[in-house]
């Protein structure tokens, strides 16, 4: 048999189809019902899949710093440097799937002595080869290699969507952070505010006790409620602070202070409402769902791996090239040389290792079956409850500002009433109370209007997306 004989013959091998053991994936992998418990706004056409982050997040300054944060942040470093190496690993497991071509050169020169050369003479030996072969390739014949092949895959499929994800987090948390500012700043500045008029009124109240026209016990009614205003300017301060330490995280550098927040939460209620569509498009929205998916594809695949260990493994090992006893004969008429090296292997027994081995393969497809199946169940909660949020906080929003109208309109009449004399201070401090209380509930109600508004985003998929929509 001649080289080019020998190698036909071996890519006609190379060509067996193989067979997989791997089970295949249904088709229908969760069950999810026909509606969400409480559908709201379904004439909206915005999908949050489709509409890119820069279209949802409507401020320059949060945009800006969101693109910031893409680019800085260290956790979505990781994820993306996660993607490459699974990526790596993949083309790996590919290239076991065709056969590596080598060219080997090789020249060994030594002496005998006589005793071993059969003559009784010393002897000196030369021989010179070159090669061309592939070394202990794999027949693919039940599919392991193949299977092997298609796991890797998989998780680099999943190590995308899994860095989406972390896309997704990202910058729903930092846009909590960031209205988490506005709101501390507003509440910051509404005690800061609080303080200085009652501060002014004290200074008032107590030249008016010097002279004998106030009680000292309106005087230390207002001391105690400028104390309490210190308790709250301290402790917005602190909060303001921690908001700006996890901007800082999020961003991964400094945020600059043209970056922060300027304007009142009341001026950034400006988030579109989005539809939250069938439930059954949650499966191809949210890539936390997709790569669970990827996984339980990768733990089929991984069955058929452990099966195809019942079977023989058939190796080839086969070179063609030339050799010679001298340098200058390697390419001369002749000095033509080839071998072919098949090996079989097939197991017998192993104590049950093997089975073992699909066992384990078995009950991980299992698990990975029941996890997606999980987080199919929970991503529906997830936009069930972020639709009855978003009813919810409307009705309570409403209820707040009306509350605030007429908190503030009490303190008007009780300060007018008191400088008539018809009123205590006491009615003053109650109704002065009543209304920082409902200036502070306003405030929370709309940072939950605008955090609901944010949780509906990214439960439905939103923010996952590399560039605008055209």
């Amino acid at each position: 048999m001649n080289s080019q004989s020998f190698l036909l013959s071996a890519l006609s091998l190379l060509v067996l189809s193989a067979c997989s053991l791997a089970p295949d994936t249904p088709d229908q992998l969760a069950q999810v019902p026909a509606n969400y418990p409480q559908q709201a706004n379904a004439s909206v056409d915005n999908n949050a899949s489709t509409l890119h982050w820069s279209e949802f997040f409507n401020q320059p300054q949060l945009q800006q710093l969101i693109s910031q944060a893409l680019e800085q942040n260290k956790d979505l470093r990781l994820a993306a440097l996660n993607v490459e190496r699974v990526r790596a690993q993949y083309q790996i497991a590919d290239s076991a799937l065709y056969p590596g071509v080598d060219l080997a050169a090789s020249g060994t020169r030594q002496r005998l002595p006589g005793d071993l050369t059969g003559t009784g003479q010393a002897a000196v030996s030369s021989q010179y080869g070159v090669n061309v072969g592939i070394t202990a390739y794999e027949l693919d014949l039940f599919g392991k290699v193949r299977n092997q092949s298609e796991q890797a895959l998989q998780q680099f499929y999943a190590s995308e969507q899994s860095q989406s994800s972390a896309q997704i987090s990202l910058i729903s948390e930092l846009a909590a952070s960031w209205y988490s500012y506005a709101a501390n700043q507003q509440l910051l500045e509404l005690a800061t505010h609080t303080l200085n008029s009652q501060n002014k009124t004290l200074e008032l109240t107590e030249k008016r006790y010097e002279l004998g026209a106030a009680s000292e016990l309106t005087v230390q009614q207002l001391r105690g409620t400028v104390a309490a205003a210190k308790v709250e300017q301290s402790r917005y301060q602190r909060l303001l602070q921690q908001a700006k330490n996890a901007l800082d995280l999020l961003a991964g550098v400094q945020v600059s202070a043209d970056l922060l927040p300027k304007q009142p939460l009341s001026k950034l209620l400006t988030l579109p409402d989005l539809p939250a569509g069938a439930p059954a498009e949650l499966l191809t929205q949210r890539p936390d769902l997709k790569a669970a998916e990827h996984q339980l594809r990768a733990a089929n695949a991984n069955i058929g791996v452990a099966k195809a260990a019942y079977f023989p493994s058939i190796s080839l090992t086969a070179t063609a090239g030339t050799a010679s006893a001298e340098l200058g004969g390697l390419f001369e008429g002749g000095s033509g040389a080839w071998s072919f090296v098949p090996q079989i292997s097939m197991p017998i027994f192993n104590w049950g290792r093997t089975q073992a081995n699909v066992d384990i393969a078995e009950t991980d497809g299992k698990i990975a079956l029941e996890s997606y199946q999980q987080k199919v169940q929970q991503a529906f909660r997830e936009v069930a409850d972020a639709l009855a949020d978003q009813a919810g906080y409307r009705s309570q929003l409403d209820a707040l500002q009306q509350l605030s109208h007429s908190s503030e309109r009490a303190f008007e009449l009780a300060n007018a009433r008191h400088q008539q004399g018809a009123d205590s201070y006491l009615e003053v401090l109650d109704a002065q109370r009543n209304w920082y209380s409902a200036q502070q509930q306003l405030i929370s109600g709309q940072q939950a209007r605008l955090q609901g508004q944010l949780t509906l985003y990214k439960v439905l998929g939103g923010g996952w997306q590399q560039s605008p929509a055209p």
